[in-house]
């Protein structure tokens, strides 16, 4: 198919105007730093730690940076979608990797782009670990979420909860902000991502 690139030049040159990238841009980045500034206030800076959902980078680089530049020590922890797992192997390598052969395949349909030039060096920089759940652990969080705080999450949103609720997240951290970061769910979509977990007995402990 075309790319969004593709679509965008041709509607550049046929109406004018100027491209803003979604999220490997300056300020687009810059934009989304403004709810780590906002966490840090709401909590009086007192968060250990955070953890952000991460697709092609923009939410995550701004928060990070942030976060960062309020309180240096805080540690932060970035959580994406098993099937959609270009950021952790992105780090592993040291470079930018797009997606490998069968991927992206996740119902955390906000998480599948890849990292940018301009998102990827912040989070070298400021990340502590990239923490992969699957969809499993996805449905759980969102199910999680409904039944103890009446609120319903879009899959991309629950993977930062599935990461806090997996064996991979460090146990030390004690004020934790987690970035719940929307609830665009399609509703017709919903009974079936939360059937993916089964019944609620599986929902972790609080």
């Amino acid at each position: 198919g075309v790319s969004l690139e593709e679509t965008c030049k041709k509607v550049l040159e046929s109406h004018g105007g100027v491209f803003v990238h979604g999220y490997n841009n300056e300020l687009v980045i810059a934009g989304q730093g403004t709810l780590g500034i906002e966490l840090m206030e709401q909590t009086n800076n007192e968060l250990d730690a955070v953890i952000i959902p991460v697709g092609g980078g923009g939410l995550s680089s701004g928060v990070s940076l942030s976060m960062k530049a309020l309180k240096p020590e805080i540690r932060v922890f970035l959580a994406e979608p098993r099937g959609a797992d270009d950021t952790q192997r992105s780090f592993a390598e040291g470079r930018i990797l797009q997606h490998s052969e069968g991927k992206p395949s996740t119902i955390a349909d906000g998480l599948l782009t890849t990292l940018g030039d301009k998102t990827f060096p912040i989070l070298q920089s400021t990340v502590e670990k990239v923490i992969c759940v699957d969809d499993t652990q996805i449905s759980a969080a969102m199910r999680l979420v409904m039944e103890r705080m009446k609120v319903v999450l879009e899959p991309s949103a629950a993977v930062t909860v599935a990461a806090v609720l997996s064996n991979d997240f460090p146990v030390d951290p004690e004020k934790v902000g987690v970035v719940l970061c929307g609830g665009n769910v399609d509703l017709d979509r919903l009974v079936h991502y939360l059937d993916i977990s089964g019944p609620a007995a599986q929902i972790p402990a609080p």
